[in-house]
């Protein structure tokens, strides 16, 4: 059975293994989730699973008499969302993600997921926003070399050649060239995590290592796509 679950991340510490070794380890707040929808190839053409994950209050718009329209919790759930919570049988949430499983069938609307589905040991991938760190430049964005620090040069951390011009009236820079710009705050992807500990009484997966984000920011975690492979026999 695939497996799936939303979380926040709490922040880092460290903790002993059973051989007494330190292990770094990150400290996720997973769940409970609940599944709001369950998608199958007859009625939208692929098995997923929906999941929520965090409650949310629903907006509401007042008027008094005059007709002044008074609006409180500007940006919860509207009616929509509200219609799609209610046909599952479960209050609002914040978070909503989808994940594609060929076992979709195994789960069932309202099932609440805990961080229990996870044990010590398996791998995971984490999928979150990675921390952004503003305008940087290729040295710091890319990996560049830098140029040579001598009096003579003029090209200390500068990117250097952008290629070859095209051919006609301008010429440009070729399109996914590697330049300076904005760095981090964008989707990252951390495969093969394992996971060091499960607290099931409070919700808590350590995973071994570092995840995408600062403190508080929100990620799913996945049954990893790598899974491990046995190296044939040497013969």
């Amino acid at each position: 059975m695939k497996k799936a679950i939303l979380a926040t991340k709490v922040g880092m510490t460290q903790i002993f293994n059973e051989d007494g070794v330190l292990i770094p380890v990150t400290v996720l707040q997973a769940g409970p989730c609940v599944v709001t929808q369950i998608k199958t190839v007859e009625n939208d053409g692929y098995e997923a699973v929906q999941v929520g994950f965090v409650d949310k209050k629903e907006k509401v718009i007042n008027r008094d008499k005059a007709g002044k329209k008074e609006v409180i919790h500007r940006h919860g759930v509207n009616k929509a969302q509200k219609g799609h919570f209610e046909k599952a049988g479960v209050s609002c949430k914040r978070y909503v993600r989808e994940f594609r499983f060929e076992n979709a069938s195994e789960y069932a609307l309202a099932q609440e997921i805990k961080a229990d589905i996870f044990a010590a040991g398996d791998l995971v991938d984490a999928i979150g926003v990675s921390r952004g760190k503003g305008f940087a430049g290729t040295i710091e964005r890319h990996n560049f070399a830098r140029g040579p620090m001598k009096h003579g040069s003029k090209s200390h951390r500068e990117p250097g050649s952008n290629g070859p011009m095209h051919s006609g009236p301008g010429g440009r820079v070729i399109k996914g060239k590697k330049l300076p710009g904005r760095l981090g705050g964008q989707s990252a992807t951390v495969q093969r995590l394992t996971i060091a500990k499960v607290d099931a009484e409070r919700n808590l997966i350590m995973v071994k290592g570092s995840v995408p984000g600062a403190a508080g920011t929100f990620l799913m975690l996945r049954d990893t796509v790598r899974p491990v492979v046995k190296k044939a026999d040497k013969k």
